[in-house]
């Protein structure tokens, strides 16, 4: 082990008094030297991110030194450790402008983690995962050999060792099957800022309702479609004097920025999540 290893500390619980005492005190007892701490309250619930560096503890005994504590104020807490080698998959179809924007932040090194894999049910994009040296998947996807493909795109995501899937406008609803077997969060931008506009065809609903913003809104996925917990939204000002072309070419940069933070903030631990809703530290 180095000489200080970083370690973050993510805790759900009741509100009560010594939650914060009790954390510091645990590490303070182990010579972690805290870095970085945000906590909230809901009045009701707790919420706290703690970032600490380890000189003379290992992470697998800290981990099994805090149950203690945790039982005691009966949290859901989860105990992280940085890893710039963290495997992600980007699954996109034809709309390539998130796709190459996350690209281009994992190879500058502003995303913790790194691209792992493409997989897309277009030939398309091919050259541009390729190009960086990133393995592609062409899995074609059709209403009949749709579980067919999601076992392929399962086994294709386990060998990639992804611990994150990001849908890059991937224009697939993945079933719920799928999302249990696969195990790990899915993150998906959906170019409106729900929960309005759901479903396709977004900016030509905005259109008819002849809104004044536009947006775009990064979200975990369930089952429901376009219901998960939202990480982070953005919007746009537009006028009557919009076309749809307009709306798709704003909306772009609004869902390129927004799917990028929801990434960086979730491979950095910065998101709890907590019966359908988030608190994220940022």
């Amino acid at each position: 082990m180095s000489a200080a290893t970083t370690v973050r500390l993510l805790v759900i619980c009741r509100d009560r008094p010594g939650i914060v005492s009790a954390v510091s005190g645990f590490l303070a007892d182990r010579f972690a030297n805290i870095v970085d701490a945000e906590q909230h309250s809901t009045g009701d619930r707790f919420f706290l991110r703690v970032e600490a560096t380890l000189a003379d503890d290992d992470p697998e005994r800290l981990r099994a030194d805090f149950a203690a504590v945790a039982a005691a104020f009966d949290m859901e807490w989860r105990l992280a450790l940085p890893d710039a080698d963290k495997p992600v998959a980007i699954l996109v179809s034809r709309y390539e402008h998130c796709l190459v924007d996350l690209l281009w932040r994992f190879e500058q090194g502003e995303l913790e983690g790194r691209a792992a894999l493409v997989v897309s049910n277009h030939p398309d994009l091919a050259s541009r995962a390729e190009s960086l040296g990133i393995p592609f998947r062409h899995i074609p996807v059709t209403r009949a050999t749709k579980p067919d493909a999601e076992r392929e795109l399962l086994d294709a995501l386990r060998e990639a060792d992804a611990q994150l899937v990001v849908l890059a406008r991937y224009m697939q609803i993945l079933s719920g099957p799928f999302l249990s077997a696969l195990g790990v969060p899915v993150l998906n931008i959906h170019h409106s800022f729900l929960p309005a506009f759901a479903g396709s065809g977004p900016y030509q609903q905005a259109i008819e309702r002849g809104v004044k913003v536009i947006g775009a809104t990064a979200h975990y996925v369930t089952e429901e479609l376009d219901d998960g917990p939202i990480v982070e939204q953005d919007v746009a000002r537009v006028t009557h004097r919009e076309t749809v072309d307009d709306l798709l070419r704003i909306g772009r940069d609004v869902e390129r920025v927004v799917l990028a933070r929801a990434v960086r903030w979730h491979l950095e631990d910065r998101v709890l999540v907590d019966a359908g809703r988030t608190v994220v530290f940022h």
